[in-house]
């Protein structure tokens, strides 16, 4: 299937410099060196900026780039260092003063419940995050984040155990389910929900807010209601004489231990007022037939087969080692990346001739705002990355260069770009001639 039927988818001088430190691997691995000698040292000389996985090779980057720079003498973070070797020494294209879109769920400060945390990423925590925000929280077994709802709607995606979610729709409907890693929950703004642990070992989530302002503290709160009104007025309203209500808390219970649930059939209410809910509130990520690219697989959830998610659009993507998520960009909404596994670099190309270049690592968070130009590169010659691309849009959009370069006239093409070396146009020609889609590009050697 062509992909673009479903979604728009998918010399040296410097004898004067002063010495470096030693650049031996870290981990003693020396092999990878690369053609053009040790990198971060200032005979090394790579015109083209091609990627060096710090943390896999176990090696220290320093600001040295094809003889320019100079070694780093005073205080150090050599850790984070490792973790952002395009910081360090920038590719020689990024030009600009483009702001920060990069931040770590490490660097979250983390509210402690009983059986559980969380932890968020916000507009507060990265201010380019404007279009969703980010929830990291973890239960253990039985542990219950309390009935609530928000003003934001919640899609969510399972990351690690199980999870039983419970709902309300507006027409009185119930919806209970029970979900593992790789599935996938949305709840509309306003719906009054729950989650509980159901995983021996535990369960982590992430969830994404349709607003880059949300706070985890701000959430409408069952025991914080009832501990906010008059129990004369609950009385009246459960039709329940007023002392019943003296064990309700004093505060919001948040997350908490619970019992152990029993299945889905024995839990469910037996009233005759229950009735279950028409709406599908859940859905199965990971068991996506996937679209299958050279270099890895793609599979993308929206409104087209998750309909309840009207605000939320998602990508996973499995990027296999040395692979490339081609250059792209997104017309209608801003990338909110979440990495999984691996190492990734990215290069924003904002325009006005200026671009910047991120790395990322499990656990980090990255933002590409819309219509801004990138790639997502696997750092990594033998280590998959795993990433979720999200997006506050009812469908998930996006252009491909390689496909509207491919499907543009030729002599277009050329005169934009080979007007002064025919010989490169025709071979760049060539390599367009099928502009079918291609998401994920597999590693070759050029």
């Amino acid at each position: 299937m062509h992909i673009s039927t479903y979604v728009a988818v998918l010399s040296f001088c410097g004898t004067s410099l002063a010495l470096p430190v030693d650049q031996k691997p870290l981990t003693g691995n020396g092999h990878h060196a690369g053609p053009h000698g040790k990198p971060y040292t200032p005979g090394h000389h790579d015109p083209y900026d091609g990627k060096i996985d710090t943390v896999g090779r176990g090696i220290q980057p320093l600001p040295w780039r094809n003889g320019d720079g100079a070694s780093m003498l005073g205080p150090r973070n050599r850790d984070r260092e490792r973790q952002n070797p395009d910081i360090i020494r920038p590719p020689s294209t990024d030009h600009g003063t483009m702001p920060n879109m990069k931040w770590s769920f490490a660097d979250s400060h983390i509210r402690i419940e009983e059986g559980g945390w969380t932890r968020q990423t916000t507009v507060r925590e990265l201010p380019s995050s404007k279009e969703l925000a980010g929830v990291n929280m973890r239960l253990d077994e039985g542990v219950i984040r309390e009935l609530h709802w928000h003003i934001q709607a919640e899609w969510a995606y399972v990351l690690e155990g199980k999870v039983r979610i419970t709902a309300l729709d507006t027409e009185g409907g119930s919806f209970v389910d029970d979900l593992e890693k790789g599935d996938l929950w949305y709840f509309p703004a306003g719906h009054p929900h729950s989650l509980q642990g159901l995983s021996p070992n535990g369960t982590e989530f992430l969830l994404i807010f349709d607003d880059g302002n949300f706070s985890e503290d701000s959430t409408f709160l069952l025991t914080d209601w009832l501990a906010h009104t008059p129990k004369s007025v609950i009385a009246e309203n459960f039709r329940v004489a007023p002392e019943v209500f003296d064990a309700v808390p004093e505060k919001e219970k948040y997350i908490f231990k619970g019992s152990v649930p029993d299945s889905i059939d024995d839990e469910i209410p037996k009233g005759k007022g229950y009735k279950k809910s028409k709406l599908q509130f859940t859905h199965k990520m990971l068991a996506q037939e996937p679209l299958n690219a050279t270099g890895g697989q793609v599979r993308i959830t929206d409104s087209t087969n998750f309909p309840i998610s009207k605000t939320v659009a998602a990508a996973h993507l499995d990027i296999q080692p040395g692979a490339i998520r081609e250059m792209h960009w997104h017309p209608r909404a801003d990338e909110w990346s979440f990495f999984i596994k691996g190492r990734a670099r990215v290069t924003i190309f904002a325009a006005e001739g200026q671009a910047r270049t991120f790395d990322y690592m499990a656990g980090d968070v990255g933002i590409v705002p819309k219509n801004m130009g990138h790639f997502i590169e696997n750092l990594s010659d033998d280590e998959p990355l795993e990433v979720l691309e999200i997006f506050r849009a009812d469908k998930f959009e996006d252009f491909s260069l390689f496909q509207w370069l491919g499907e543009t006239p030729r002599r277009m093409v050329k005169e934009h770009l080979f007007a002064t070396d025919e010989k490169a146009g025709k071979r760049f020609e060539k390599a367009i001639k099928d502009a079918e889609k291609d998401v994920i590009k597999e590693k070759i050697e050029l």
